[in-house]
């Protein structure tokens, strides 16, 4: 019955696409939709106060996002061991110190590591860090050679050196441009990455990250409502965080989780799912990240689980081409991450991530912080492109198209900065 079932979601969502060849990029043809209530709970009630939204609304939203769409994480996995291979070395004109550390899960014969590459101020005590995934490898972000080369599944990438799914030499610094480490070295923060393949390879596979931990015997994928590899990233962001929490140069209080693209849709479930995180950053996360479902332009549901239906649990194949029957939309989950600060961006030319349903999205989340008596997004229109905006909610719109840019971490820090310590005014 479970493949019989499994099997029609699949047809349906392969109809979906072959019927979506034209994507739509008009504001024009975008269906007329009514949002789900954020402040109003299953029974019907409304939502007045912080207590009644932690204690209801908020715990019942979560058990929908994981049901629904990302997937339940079906058990505890606790870091089994840590190895520190390299430690204060110093970078970047003696401005940073750098940590290489691998942290191992293990569960009967099977064994799974990750490895954390953690720039921080040289003289700090207790950085402040962000902290994200990357799409290659740490060393990637990186020329320097002594940072240690992934063994996990990697996409292969002929033209950086990446083939038969095997990082090389010639793969080391590819992705400089996306982590401008001495600026954020500069301005006072640390930088932490991991590479998502580390935790679960991103191939519709499951099985060779962490998704065979929990598996049953006779297992081989995981349940309609169990995780997807969204929800592995996270849960893998979490686990980073629990080895933080031990890292005497890092301030635990202040970790800054974000993410680009799909790394930005596990940037924001993480922060929903782990109230640790102080802070989220989404850039172009799109389609089931800060982009609202049910406008259906650009990336949709139906694309986006026929393309990637690793991503999410089975049960998000059932909204295919039916995200008004969807019980919840994204600005729900970006609420749940007040009253911690949240940033989100979007770019210009990135119709496929609908920059105006990221906005909206951000906008409607702002109804969750005025509760905690803080301010959401201080605009009600889109703003103009490279003129970012905030209070505890902020939004930028940037020209260019889907990416993470200079210009991004700019803002990023400057965010952070007026959250963590800019001076409340008389």
């Amino acid at each position: 019955m479970r493949y019989l079932v499994f099997s029609l979601s699949f047809i349906i969502s392969f109809n979906l696409f072959a019927q979506q060849t034209d994507v739509n990029y008009d504001e024009n043809e975008i269906p007329d939709y009514k949002l789900p209530k954020l402040l109003i709970t299953e029974s019907g009630r409304k939502v007045k106060n912080v207590k009644r939204w932690e204690k209801k609304r908020r715990p019942e939203l979560l058990e929908i996002f994981k049901h629904e769409i990302y997937g339940n994480i079906p058990e505890e996995i606790d870091i089994s061991d840590v190895i520190v291979h390299e430690e204060n070395g110093v970078f970047f004109d003696g401005l940073a110190k750098r940590k290489q550390v691998e942290i191992i899960f293990k569960k009967d014969d099977r064994e799974l590591s990750a490895d954390i590459l953690i720039y921080t101020p040289k003289d700090s005590v207790k950085a402040p860090v962000f902290v994200g995934y990357n799409f290659s490898g740490n060393h990637t972000i990186s020329y320097d050679p002594n940072i240690r080369l992934t063994e996990s599944w990697v996409p292969d990438n002929p033209s950086w050196g990446i083939v038969h799914n095997q990082v090389t030499e010639q793969s080391r610094g590819v992705a400089t441009d996306k982590w401008p480490v001495k600026k954020m070295i500069e301005a006072g923060y640390g930088v932490a990455t991991v590479y998502c393949g580390d935790i679960d390879p991103d191939r519709d596979n499951f099985q060779d990250g962490i998704h065979p931990f929990s598996y049953q015997l006779g297992q081989f994928r995981p349940g309609y409502d169990e995780w997807g590899s969204i929800s592995a990233w996270a849960w893998g962001l979490s686990k980073v965080m629990d080895y933080f929490t031990t890292d005497q140069d890092i301030d635990s209080t202040k970790v800054m989780v974000f993410g680009f693209s799909r790394m930005g849709k596990a940037a924001v479930w993480a922060a929903a799912l782990d109230q640790r995180f102080a802070m989220c950053i989404s850039n172009n996360s799109g389609c089931m990240g800060a982009a609202l479902s049910r406008r259906r332009i650009g990336e949709t549901i139906g694309i986006i689980t026929y393309h990637f239906p690793h991503w999410f649990c089975e049960n998000l194949n059932k909204y295919s081409g039916h995200e008004d029957k969807l019980p919840i939309d994204q600005h729900m989950l970006l609420g749940m991450i007040a009253p911690r600060p949240l940033y989100v961006t979007s770019a210009t030319a990135d119709l496929w991530s609908d920059p105006k349903g990221e906005f909206l999205s951000t906008l409607e989340a702002g109804k969750v912080y005025e509760l905690y008596g803080k301010k959401g997004l201080p605009v009600t229109e889109m703003p103009a492109p490279n003129t970012p905006v905030s209070e505890t909610v902020g939004y930028h719109i940037r020209t260019g198209k889907h990416d993470i840019t200079p210009y991004d971490w700019e803002q990023f820090i400057n965010f952070a900065n007026k959250q963590f310590y800019s001076q409340p005014e008389e």
